[in-house]
């Protein structure tokens, strides 16, 4: 076990360095200049050129990612003009075009909208979506397991965007049940936080749990056809009893994984519900600084979700193993 996961880890710092030096060859080293972006449309040469001076531009391409990769690991030094020295900490990723912010400090600002936004989806996919499953299954054959089987067809092949549209004109336009949700922090209302988050978790999570329920049902029928299962329900077992004590654990490793992935690729994925629900996480400071050609924030935001799925598929190897030791020992 031990040597699998040392395995894992190291395939995850791998694939992390690989994925900066795409990132930033694509972003920084395509045909373009970043100085000119950096310094605004009214700049003259000059100015341009001495922006490019105090970013590092005028430096080898290989030199100006290695500054990039040190200012990730121990920090960077920028210059901010008449001597003065601009400090950015590690993992520094840079300073906002648009603002002098540090990349770093706006994406922590950020995050903990996204978090919870992806943590309450979460919870919502994995009760809808398992239960759901373990029902169709439990009632395969019947009007239950079709119905449910259409909902969940339904649920696949409606867009995300249509289904918050949907839930916004019902609840808080016809039914009037919630206003229209503005994003709260959790640390100034705990409460207000849940209430205006509440149909953001269910866009999310209804969309997600129609492709956990298709899983959790396939993975369940599947362990009720092996031969224990047989042999259970021989000595006089009930079908119940089966399901959830003995099939659902057949379920459990491939949700385990699958939920660590999509939770890491919601970090970023969730571009249009924070756009449609005015949250202020990372995908909707990705689409404002894709709109102003701010490089840095899109940088940073592109790594930070970049690493978030990458760490996740390593989390949900683990979990699939600890579930499962013979992955470990494959």
């Amino acid at each position: 076990m031990t040597r699998f996961v040392l395995q894992r880890v190291g395939g995850a710092l791998f694939v992390l360095l690989a994925l900066s030096v795409i990132v930033y060859s694509l972003f920084y080293l395509v045909p373009g200049d970043p100085a000119r972006l950096a310094c605004g449309e009214r700049c003259n040469p000059q100015q341009i050129a001495q922006v490019r001076e105090q970013l590092g531009l005028n430096d080898s391409s290989l030199a100006q990612y290695l500054h990039f990769l040190g200012g990730l690991v121990a920090g960077r030094d920028y210059s901010a003009g008449a001597g003065l020295v601009l400090h950015c900490e590690a993992p520094c990723l840079g300073l906002s075009y648009q603002t002098d912010q540090q990349v770093t400090e706006l994406i922590l600002s950020r995050l903990p909208a996204t978090l919870s936004l992806a943590l309450g989806a979460l919870v919502i996919w994995l009760l809808v979506g398992v239960g759901t499953g373990l029902l169709s299954a439990l009632r395969r054959g019947g009007i239950t397991e079709r119905l449910l089987t259409v909902l969940t067809l339904a649920g696949t092949g409606t867009p995300v965007f249509i289904l918050g549209l949907l839930l916004l004109m019902a609840v808080c336009a016809h039914l009037r049940w919630l206003p229209f949700p503005t994003y709260v922090p959790l640390t100034e209302d705990p409460e207000q936080w849940a209430w205006n988050l509440l149909l953001p978790w269910l866009t999310l999570g209804l969309f997600e749990s129609a492709k956990y329920a298709r899983i959790t049902r396939s993975s369940t029928l599947e362990t009720l056809a092996e031969d224990h299962i047989r042999t259970f329900r021989a000595y006089g077992v009930g079908e119940r009893a089966l399901v959830t004590r003995h099939a659902a654990r057949g379920a459990v490793a491939p949700v385990i994984a699958l939920s660590a992935v999509d939770f890491g690729t919601m970090i970023g994925g969730a571009v249009l519900t924070e756009s449609l629900f005015g949250i202020p996480g990372l995908g909707k400071t990705l689409i404002d600084a894709v709109r102003t050609v701010d490089l840095p924030v899109v940088v940073g935001v592109v790594l930070t979700i970049g690493a978030a799925v990458v760490l996740a598929g390593a989390v949900a190897d683990l979990l699939y193993a600890a579930a499962d030791r013979r992955v470990a020992l494959a």
